[in-house]
């Protein structure tokens, strides 16, 4: 959005173009929806804890490159972090599961449930309206012998 009010510049006496001050902060709307606290929170969680897994592993490397004492006890470590760093996502993706679970997801049927659903409404309606039809026709001709 580029405002036309005039900006005061120190340049201004030499002459120079004036230059519209535009803002500096846009807002734009979200592509997609915020994630749930608890998803969000063990997201987080996970990229910590997996950083910290490569970092360490990255240590370790170096260690073993350097031939120093404390490479060994670095792998195994490693390995250790590595297991937790796994675990931490799978936990993302189950607190995501039974969040959709507990607090309910959209559920979008598919275009053939949906074409399923429209016969089978379509039947319901033909038969009701044959059962009307019956009926109009007997309570018609129960009234009395002939009407010529």
């Amino acid at each position: 959005m580029v405002s036309s009010a005039p900006v005061a510049t120190a340049s201004s006496a030499v002459g120079r173009a004036k230059i519209p001050r535009q803002q500096l902060w846009v807002e734009e709307p979200a592509i997609r929806r915020r994630m749930p606290d608890p998803v969000r929170g063990s997201a987080v969680r996970a990229v910590l804890i997996m950083s910290l897994t490569i970092i360490q592993a990255m240590v370790a490397f170096l260690c073993t490159l350097a031939g120093s004492w404390l490479a060994f006890p670095m792998v195994l470590s490693s390995v250790g972090s590595t297991v937790v760093a796994t675990w931490s996502v799978l936990d993302v993706w189950i607190t995501r599961q039974v969040w959709n679970q507990r607090n309910g997801v959209v559920s979008v049927p598919s275009s053939s449930a949906r074409q399923l659903r429209r016969e089978r409404r379509r039947a319901r309606r033909a038969a009701r309206a044959a059962q009307r039809d019956d009926a109009r026709i007997r309570r018609r001709g129960a009234g009395g012998l002939s009407r010529a």
